[in-house]
């Protein structure tokens, strides 16, 4: 771990192969290019959110998961709150939600951010592909603005 808690970690998930399911990766990346070095913030991406990544977790003030949904209306955004699941037996090792994530780091490193959030951008197509479908495309500025409002807002509190 880092020597000093990170004051934001972005925790963003998704398959750049697979069209609107590469969006996390996309806003990450944008999000790095937006906040530059600037301190206290981290920003991660992976294809799938694992165990090891609680450690991450447990390292960081505030975190924003970021992630596409199938559940989702194409191009629609969600942000909430997100807490602990409150039942951590049995967790798969390969794909977690963010409470699983935040509930490992609690069991395991008796540590959780002061705030967690989660952005869903509702996919609109998981075909083969490396390109956004056009609901996805047109909802992308609006998912720029709201994370820049969220990063600004965890750093500072």
């Amino acid at each position: 771990m880092p020597s000093s808690p990170t004051r934001c970690l972005i925790l963003a998930c998704g398959n750049t192969l697979r069209g609107d399911d590469g969006i996390g990766p996309w806003l990450a990346e944008w999000a790095k290019q937006r906040f530059g070095d600037e301190s206290g913030l981290r920003v991660l991406t992976s294809q799938q959110w694992t165990p090891d990544l609680a450690e991450d977790i447990a390292d960081t003030q505030a975190v924003l998961f970021v992630d596409c949904s199938i559940d989702s209306p194409p191009g629609s955004l969600r942000l909430r709150d997100v807490k602990p699941s409150t039942v951590t037996q049995g967790l798969g090792t390969h794909h977690l939600g963010a409470s699983e994530l935040l509930a490992l780091s609690r069991d395991l490193y008796d540590s959780l951010p002061r705030t967690a959030i989660l952005l869903t951008i509702g996919a609109g197509s998981m075909e083969f592909g490396d390109t956004f479908s056009n609901a996805v495309r047109s909802a992308t500025p609006d998912a720029c603005k709201l994370i820049e409002e969220t990063v600004q807002r965890l750093i500072t509190e």
